[in-house]
């Protein structure tokens, strides 16, 4: 049977340690860090995930105030809103959920958020300091997802990956994340042909394709590692992911299972990534 590799235990440790993290760096800089996570409307997978972002901030000592705006808010009031959170020097993230409502340029929006508070990722300057392989802000996704191998002893140097996927959000990111650490990548998509074919040819898998339980054993290689990033609700109403959990976990050597694999990795390293962007300002660092 495969290992299990558990994200939601992995993300408690790290929570416990970004708190020691904020208590020291916070007596240092007399503030706390601080992360906006701005809500659009009242979509209510949007509303679960705000608020689960809003208590670990708490629980670590984030200081995190709501905003939560109507779905009637236009683009030029989001937009206006983003300009005094960058201006404010009591935040050093800021995080719009998405989706977000009709009508809302989404583009407009993610590139008015200052690269040095996108702690998201998402912004074209960031993505162009991950593709040259410069430090920045790293989607959170892929940047968890590497956490969760590191932390694992699963080694990534040498190994072939194949990343199934090519959003910007998470399989572009996490294919450059994986490069950058010397693994030999392959990105397939819906369009690749003979895909099982591919899939077997990987060390490490990753399967973000966004459809549920699409990948079964005849895409595993044995003893392969497997990284479900998926997560849909079946017609039963349960939590599915990209993989047939059962028939990979019987071939491959490790696999997260959904939820409570990438998931709680993904909060955790937003955290990270608001630590990562309070340093930066404050100037400070843990040494």
């Amino acid at each position: 049977m495969a290992k299990i590799l558990d994200g939601k235990a992995l993300a408690a440790t790290l929570h416990e340690e970004q708190a020691r993290e904020v208590t020291k760096l916070a007596a240092k800089a007399g503030r706390p860090p601080g992360l906006a996570v701005v809500l659009v409307g009242a979509d209510p997978a949007s509303q679960t995930y705000v608020a689960n972002k809003r208590n670990a901030c708490k629980k670590v000592g984030i200081y995190a105030p709501d905003y939560n705006l109507k779905s009637e808010t236009t683009t030029g009031e989001l937009l206006s809103l983003i300009d005094t959170l960058n201006r404010d020097p009591a935040i050093d993230g800021i995080l719009v959920q998405l989706p977000l409502p009709a009508g809302i340029e989404k583009e407009a929006v993610l590139t008015r958020i200052a690269p040095d508070k996108d702690v998201d990722g998402f912004h074209p300057a960031n993505l162009g300091r991950l593709v040259a392989g410069e430090p920045g802000l790293v989607a959170c996704t892929p940047r968890g997802v590497i956490t969760l191998l590191d932390r694992s002893g699963i080694p990534i140097a040498g190994k072939h990956a194949v990343v199934i996927g090519r959003s910007l959000i998470v399989g572009r990111p996490m294919a450059l994340l994986l490069l950058n650490r010397d693994a030999t990548v392959t990105i397939c998509h819906s369009k690749t042909p003979n895909l099982p074919a591919m899939a077997r040819e990987a060390d490490i898998l990753v399967a973000a394709l966004g459809r549920p339980e699409m990948i079964g054993r005849d895409y595993i290689k044995p003893g392969a590692t497997v990284i479900d990033v998926g997560i849909s609700r079946g017609s039963d109403g349960k939590l599915k992911g990209d993989v047939r959990f059962e028939e990979a976990a019987a071939v491959c050597g490790a696999i997260t299972p959904v939820p409570g694999g990438v998931g709680p990795m993904t909060i955790a390293t937003l955290l990270d990534n608001t630590l990562d962007a309070y340093r930066h300002h404050t100037g400070l660092s843990t040494h």
